[in-house]
């Protein structure tokens, strides 16, 4: 495959040399073997992580996939992504297990420390338990990494076309018509353009309007070599924790990524007047004054960061339908339920719906097969996505209360759920159930049912029980009063 990852001085960055497959992807089972006996011709709108998981799980459903990218070269941002065990378990079933044990990293703990003096407050552990607890373990890992796995998965499957903005759209059709003139018609399109997508536009018929949330973040990645030479940077890299910093407007979460070598930082902060975008420069001095009354820690590791990316951030609420009325446009990931980064939950969606629509499209014997198989892929994804995007606005609340009794309220439910969990990892005895301790905290990683609900979701285990349950029965009854019309 091309190398066409393009420059950091292009806002993005080289993915790292470990990051291959030693496998073809097409010799992988999928759907218990299972491929459409009736092949569409899908394009997919997006070469995002979303897009690009989409066409590695309908190519390998049995469909012919187009993917349609606006950008000359195929690249990631320099950031790092927080890999769930929601997420992981479908990457370890891709066949990713083991390239993720080399270039990733996988954190022992979550500790949630006040601004101003590092005092630790919130403490959950990860580690081995996630793995026990869900089935699949989290990770750390750069967003270039990630996307570079998921698009070595998905070329085989996929005819890549760049440089193609599309300019409209025929649902009816379906087609769609590039900025070049070219028009490519299909059996349906797959919406994975984003924030700002314009096939959502295609499916409400109007734009949705985004509400800003009054914050805005900084990006760094700081190497970690850097930070062993200090005495009081050293414990941050050599834990493998990552770290919260909670103050009043704002907080930071920082952990470390590829083998720890890199330290990633991400900085919430009232937006002054930034753009949503992932590629926006923003002021390093003014990171660093914005977070000046942070503890002396926060102060070293900003020293080391010269340059770093801003972007502001807007939320949306959950979409009337995901699906256009004729039936053959659908949306996936960001373009239908964009997160907010406080619950780290953005890519893990976008694959979760990925592998639910490759899953029932894997179903296909017919091509009025797909209005009732795009239902079932709304009805199983739609409450999910909303549900983790109304606990990502939650955590925005919980973690920039300003300094007084609510901040002081939510300390005391942190320490509480702590404290039953340090003495549960030390095998202490205590008078306090961890669960009850944990139940309902302020630290929703703490919350071990939030946690369940969360990450031990299988997205083919439940793609297969709405088939088995409703959606056999479904589509048979769609071909009877079709074939009656």
């Amino acid at each position: 495959m091309a190398k066409t990852f393009r420059a950091y001085d292009a806002g993005l960055v080289e993915a790292d040399h470990e990051a291959h497959l030693d496998f073809s992807s097409t010799n992988l089972q999928l759907f218990n073997g299972r491929k459409a006996t009736h092949s569409l011709d899908i394009v997919i709108v997006g070469c995002g992580l979303g897009g690009l998981a989409a066409a590695f799980t309908l190519g390998h459903a049995g469909h012919r996939v187009t993917v349609l990218e606006s950008a000359p070269a195929i690249g990631e941002i320099g950031a790092g992504i927080q890999v769930t065990p929601n997420l992981s378990r479908l990457l370890v079933r891709w066949g990713l297990g083991e390239v993720l044990k080399k270039i990733a990293v996988k954190p022992e703990a979550i500790a949630l420390r006040r601004y101003n003096s590092g005092e630790l407050v919130g403490w959950t552990q990860w580690g081995d338990k996630m793995e026990r607890d869900h089935g699949s373990p989290y990770y750390h890992i750069h967003r270039a990494d990630f996307h570079r796995l998921l698009l070595s998965l998905a070329s085989p499957f996929m005819s890549l076309q760049l440089s193609s903005t599309v300019g409209s759209v025929n649902p009816s059709v379906p087609s769609l018509t590039l900025s070049s003139g070219a028009v490519i018609p299909c059996d349906l399109i797959v919406g994975c353009d984003g924030v700002k997508s314009l096939i959502r536009e295609v499916v409400l018929g109007e734009p949705v309007k985004a509400t800003p949330t009054g914050d805005a973040a900084y990006r760094a990645i700081i190497p970690t070599e850097k930070m062993m030479k200090d005495s009081d940077l050293r414990e941050l890299v050599e834990k493998q924790e990552m770290t919260g910093w909670m103050g009043p407007n704002r907080h930071i979460m920082a952990y470390c990524i590829r083998a720890k070598s890199e330290y990633n930082l991400v900085l919430l902060h009232p937006d002054d007047g930034s753009v949503e975008s992932w590629t926006e420069e923003g002021s390093a001095a003014k990171m660093r004054a914005d977070f000046a009354d942070f503890e002396p820690r926060v102060q070293k590791l900003l020293a080391m960061v010269p340059s770093t990316l801003k972007w502001k951030l807007m939320d949306r609420s959950p979409l009337p339908t995901w699906i256009h009325p004729e039936g053959k446009v659908v949306l996936l990931g960001d373009a239908c339920h964009p997160m907010l980064p406080y619950r780290a939950q953005g890519a893990a969606m976008a694959v979760e719906d990925a592998a639910v629509l490759g899953n029932l499209l894997s179903r296909v014997s017919q091509r009025d097969d797909l209005i009732p198989l795009l239902r079932g892929y709304e009805n199983l994804r739609h409450a999910r996505t909303a549900a983790t995007q109304a606990s990502s606005r939650l955590n925005q609340h919980i973690f920039h209360l300003p300094d007084g009794p609510e901040q002081e309220a939510r300390d005391a439910s942190m320490r509480v759920a702590r404290d039953a969990l340090l003495r549960k990892a030390r095998g202490a005895p205590t008078d306090l159930n961890p669960l009850e301790g944990s139940r309902g905290s302020a630290n929703q990683w703490a919350d071990e049912e939030k946690n369940r609900e969360q990450f031990s979701y299988d997205a083919d285990k439940e793609a297969e029980r709405w088939w088995q349950e409703v959606g056999e029965r479904q589509c048979r009854s769609f071909r009877e009063v079709s074939a009656r019309m």
